[in-house]
């Protein structure tokens, strides 16, 4: 009799509901990692390791920040939404990014595309007389098509994504030195020759009385929209089966090299987003504009406990690696740190954490 209540128990509507929420794609960030056959500790710390040196590094900006009539500058909203902006258009290239290293790949181009696409929004404006309607969907189309080129060339040819894009970074910055006349563009804004639509200014500005940063809003959108095509979409799945074990993934069916296309050109989308961004932050486009972006971005990724052998890694984390990276330039920054010694400490930052990953318990 006994036994008859428990086993109806077990089948009870809210049992089986609940079975049915713990199997769910959504579920997923909050199941225990295995480790050793359990679950532990270790797991728990390394599958959230950007969120505990997002907190060390914060804890120790406020520690060493300094003050200014009994105020810690560090903690002052104002230089808290300037921490954001100033990573908004690293973090929309790293999310591209962390799709690409999620399925063992590498996009060295990102940089020069976001180049790229400051220029050509910057043409299409003032010297084209393009309306922002036509000139947004134009620029962002041509990252990803490059993107999109990109991914053909490896896959058709067989080269390495490295390789591909470590060219494709040349190309970018020759087309941008090609369409600017190898100059920079200065955006100017009103209704006259030669002057960019004023609504564009928008991307500079900042809404909610002031204080939130457009760009920030950018960033938190593309970041949102990521997360959930992770955790609820069936090509999220190929993406992680591709990066867990290539081979197998394409025995198993899945279309690997239309998914690998397809990142690449989501990856280039990204980088002209942020190319359009960084245009209406500075008011110009160059084309030396996003030096270095794939650098930051793969540091963001890393940081965030992306594998860089691919099959394992959020976006999630890739978000706090932007923010680490944001809170440790801008404390080092606010104290006066010389430069050379702030690319020191990044460049140590980063190596740390690529050797975490190296200790990381395998699943």
């Amino acid at each position: 009799m006994v036994e008859q209540q428990a086993a109806e128990k077990d089948n009870s509507p809210a049992r089986e509901t609940t079975a049915r929420w713990r199997e769910s794609p959504l579920w997923r960030p909050f199941r225990p990692v295995a480790v050793g056959g359990g679950t532990g500790l270790t797991a728990m710390l390394f599958r959230f390791q950007s969120f505990f040196g997002l907190a060390v590094v914060f804890a120790a900006a406020v520690v060493f920040s300094p003050t200014r009539d009994g105020t810690i500058l560090f903690l002052t909203s104002g230089n808290l939404f300037n921490v954001v902006r100033a990573v908004s258009e690293i973090g929309i290239v790293a999310v591209g990014m962390t799709f690409v290293i999620l399925i063992g790949g590498i996009d060295l181009s990102v940089g020069a595309v976001v180049g790229l696409s400051a220029v050509g929004i910057a043409v299409l404006l003032v010297q084209n007389g393009v309306s922002v309607a036509v000139a947004v969907p134009v620029v962002l189309a041509v990252g990803a098509v490059f993107g999109l080129l990109q991914g053909l060339a490896s896959v058709r040819f067989g080269i390495q994504a490295f390789i591909v894009t470590l060219a494709g970074l040349q190309i970018a910055r020759g087309l941008a030195r090609i369409w600017s006349g190898g100059q920079g563009v200065a955006i100017s804004y009103g209704d006259g020759p030669n002057q960019a639509p004023v609504v564009f200014s928008l991307l500079g500005e900042r809404t909610f009385g002031g204080v939130v940063p457009i760009p920030a809003l950018f960033f938190l959108a593309v970041a949102a929209l990521a997360v959930l095509f992770l955790r609820v979409s069936v090509f999220s799945r190929h993406l992680y089966a591709i990066g867990g074990n290539e081979k197998a993934a394409w025995l198993s069916g899945v279309p690997v090299n239309r998914v690998k296309v397809v990142i690449f050109g989501i990856s280039g989308l990204l980088a002209a987003l942020a190319g359009i961004i960084h245009a209406g932050q500075l008011n110009q486009g160059s084309p030396n504009d996003g030096a270095g972006y794939e650098l930051d971005a793969i540091a963001a990724v890393v940081i965030g406990g992306t594998s860089l052998s691919g099959g394992r890694g959020s976006v999630i984390g890739t978000v706090t690696g932007a923010l680490l990276l944001g809170v440790l330039n801008n404390i080092l920054a606010l104290n006066d740190i010389d430069s050379n010694i702030q690319l020191l400490i990044k460049g140590l930052v980063i190596i740390f954490a690529a050797g975490l990953q190296r200790l990381r318990p395998a699943r």
